[in-house]
């Protein structure tokens, strides 16, 4: 498999190296027969640059955030290598792992969720740096007020507080301070807006965008909106069933999707402009079942450009036109 370009980004370092990861898991009351093994995750390769944000986007089901957590050794993946500064993480374990954990944090989709009730909120920011043994007690503290001033929050109105006690908005800034306590140079953000309402969606957006300025921060966006992945993204990676068909610069990507699949999903964003109409276009058919997924193109089924190529032969992840790349027998500019 192709790994994906960094053509447009000449000289600039890679961070986080992805190469052919796939993570698959037993499928018990899932639907497959006795023993069956679901791959969620199959061949994925990329890079994260330094100082980059890369958004993943795909239907729910298509393995992103699998593929986050495998990326986090949360569990470590099935097959591949997670290279972050020149180190395979797989490899590691006990100690070594968890001080290269520090270097890589992750923010999930429900605040609640992840932050312990019982605990304040001052707890809470604290954790990391107490589990780590990062300084000393009035180090620690230091460090917490610098952090929530980082994310918006006053430490004497909210770091009492308990997590019930506060909205979704103020719980997604703890959990963001809690992931940038250790310094880290990835963050991870598996839908980390899409629980929010639009308004706060869009301050907690600002706030990782002036994290990013001000802490050199690099970021995997994962999320199924289109809109807040452009939004964000430098690059997209899209995915459909476990795979990458199409990757590119995000305003190229937006412009010039070459994938049908990418296509469809673009289609169906509201238009910007009140009154303009967008090109719908449909997919076909319904998605087909993970357990066995369909020979060679995974979109195939629900593709009206098929051709028995696409049964016969997977298509690789190539460049079809400098710094962009898919995953395709048959590219929309060669159907339109």
């Amino acid at each position: 498999m192709a790994e994906m370009s960094s053509a447009n980004h000449a000289g600039s370092e890679s961070l986080l190296s992805i190469r052919h990861l796939s993570h698959e898991y037993a499928a018990r009351g899932m639907g497959g027969a006795p023993g069956a093994r679901l791959r969620a995750v199959s061949d994925v390769s990329f890079d994260l640059l330094r100082g980059e944000t890369l958004g993943v986007v795909g239907e729910s089901g298509c393995g992103k955030s699998t593929m986050a957590k495998a990326i986090m050794q949360a569990p470590k993946p099935t097959e591949g290598e997670v290279i972050l500064e020149g180190e395979d993480l797989r490899g590691l374990r006990g100690r070594d792992l968890r001080s290269a954990r520090r270097k890589m944090q992750m923010v999930s989709q429900d605040p609640y969720s992840s932050l312990d009730p019982k605990w304040r909120i001052a707890q809470l920011v604290e954790e990391p740096l107490s589990a780590h043994k990062i300084g000393t007690a009035a180090q620690r503290k230091a460090r917490v007020a610098e952090l929530f001033d980082l994310v918006g929050l006053d430490l004497r109105r909210h770091g009492e507080r308990y997590p019930r006690e506060l909205s979704g908005g103020q719980c997604q800034r703890v959990a963001i301070a809690r992931a940038i306590a250790l310094s880290p140079q990835v963050v991870i953000c598996d839908e980390a807006v899409s629980a929010l309402d639009v308004s706060i969606q869009a301050q907690i957006l600002n706030l990782f965008e002036a994290l990013k300025a001000e802490l050199h921060l690099s970021y995997l966006f994962i999320s199924h909106d289109l809109s807040v992945v452009q939004h964000i993204s430098d690059r997209i990676l899209v995915m459909y069933m476990g795979k990458v068909c199409e990757a590119a610069v995000s305003g190229e990507l937006y412009r010039h999707p070459y994938h049908p699949y990418t296509a469809a999903l673009l289609s169906a964003i509201p238009a910007p402009v009140a009154g303009s109409i967008r090109t719908r276009v449909e997919i076909e058919g319904d998605l087909p079942s993970p357990f066995s997924p369909p020979s060679g193109c995974r979109f195939r089924t629900r593709c009206r450009f098929a051709q028995p190529k696409c049964a016969d032969e997977e298509p690789e992840l190539r460049e079809f036109v400098s710094g962009h790349q898919v995953a395709c027998h048959f590219p929309l500019a060669q159907n339109v």
